[in-house]
This record gives structure tokens, C-alpha cells and sequence, in this order.
């Protein structure tokens, strides 16, 4: 029997879930709805990873690596004993460094794609493309996505670039990723089809990386 994702119940059965389980994060709590997470949470969540990650390796022609992280916490080293995550996030990723993004909670929507952390060699890249033509294609192009990028966290330019560069902001940065937010109503329509419409929407972004960082 094949099961499906029901559209519009994806996104509000994990985001109830997600807020019962902030109200009660404990091991009691969460071994009595066991039951409601694998129906409502779990089962449904991996089949999304599943079908975005077939979409994704038909549009890039590679193999996309799909990846639903769990929802217990890892304490041992943290004074937060809390055992639980009280968000779903799923990663897609290439073996260039390029990726796709999901993260749904209580309080957040969002998508992203792009490179989180260069490599030694992708850093190269990135600087050698932002001092080249390419750079102002890709400057040209953010404004036009209308997402969000975390802010940079170098504090000036590496050298040889100072902060009379023309895309110095952009060289402060270690990663590009870009997040497109406030996605929860178009996930309550389809959840399925509100990624595909987001990763889609970020194409010319993992293209112009494909270019010039990514290969």
C-alpha cells in the first residue's frame, strides 16, 4: 500500500506536537505519545525528506543525500538537560558542499539553500569569484531572491581585501546560505509542494555556487 502525505495536515500535526512537547519535554511524556509522533511526525516527516530528495537528484543529475535529524538531544556535555529538540530540521545534501535546508518549530518556517561552511579550497573560490565579474552577478542576484543571510562572522574582510571592496560585506562571509522564512501557511497548503516552490525559487543560487565554488 503506498502511503501518502496528507497536504494540509503535515504542517499542523508536527507543529502541535512540537509545542506539546516544549510544554512537556521529559522522557514520560514522550514515551506515552510515541504513538503520535511516529503517526504524526516521524512516518510523515520521512516520507517528505524522501520525495524532496528524489526531486532534488532529478533537478541536479547527482545523488542527494536526504537526512531527518532526531529529536533527542545529545546532554552529556550541556548544563540544558532538557532530553528534546522542540524542532524537526531535515538536511539534502551533494557531495560539492552544496545543500538544502528545512526547519519547522513552535515559532519558526524556513528554508534554505546553498554552501553552510566553505572548504579550504571552496574559501579560495569564493574570494577569487567575488573579485571577478561573478561577483557582481552574484550581488546583482541576492536582492532578487528576497531571503535572508545570517550576518557574516568575520568582522572585516580577509586579506588582501579591505572594506573598499565592492562586495566586502559578502567576503566576511564563511558559507553562503540563503533562508527564505515565514513559510508555515504555504506549508499548510502543501507541504511538499511549499519546498519544492522555495528550493526552486533558490535555484540560481546553487547555480552560480555550482560555478564557482562548488565543483
Amino acid at each position: 500500500m503506498t502511503q501518502t502525505i496528507e497536504k494540509t495536515a503535515f504542517a499542523p500535526r508536527v507543529r502541535a506536537f512540537l509545542e506539546d512537547l516544549a510544554a512537556n519535554n521529559n522522557r514520560e511524556w514522550f514515551r506515552a505519545e510515541k504513538p503520535r509522533y511516529d503517526a504524526e511526525v516521524r512516518r510523515p516527516a520521512e516520507m517528505l525528506v524522501d520525495r524532496i530528495a528524489l526531486r532534488l537528484s532529478q533537478r541536479t543529475r547527482q545523488r542527494v543525500r536526504p537526512k531527518l535529524f532526531r529529536l533527542h538531544r545529545d546532554v552529556r556535555f550541556s548544563n540544558d538537560k532538557t532530553p528534546f529538540f522542540t524542532h524537526l530540521h531535515a538536511a539534502w545534501t551533494l557531495p560539492d558542499g552544496r545543500g538544502w535546508y528545512f526547519g519547522l518549530s513552535p515559532n519558526y518556517a524556513t528554508a534554505a539553500a546553498g554552501v553552510m561552511v566553505f572548504d579550504e579550497a571552496q574559501t579560495q573560490d569564493w574570494r577569487a569569484a567575488l573579485d571577478s565579474p561573478e561577483g557582481g552577478k552574484l550581488a546583482a542576484l541576492l536582492p532578487e531572491l528576497k531571503g535572508r543571510m545570517d550576518p557574516p562572522p568575520l568582522v572585516s574582510p580577509p586579506a588582501p581585501y579591505d572594506s573598499a571592496h565592492p562586495h566586502a560585506e559578502l567576503l566576511r562571509h564563511t558559507g553562503c546560505l540563503v533562508w527564505i522564512d515565514d513559510l508555515y501557511h504555504s506549508l499548510c497548503v502543501d507541504a511538499e509542494a511549499a519546498l519544492v516552490d522555495t528550493f526552486d525559487r533558490l535555484a540560481p543560487l546553487q547555480d552560480w555556487l555550482a560555478r564557482n565554488v562548488a565543483r
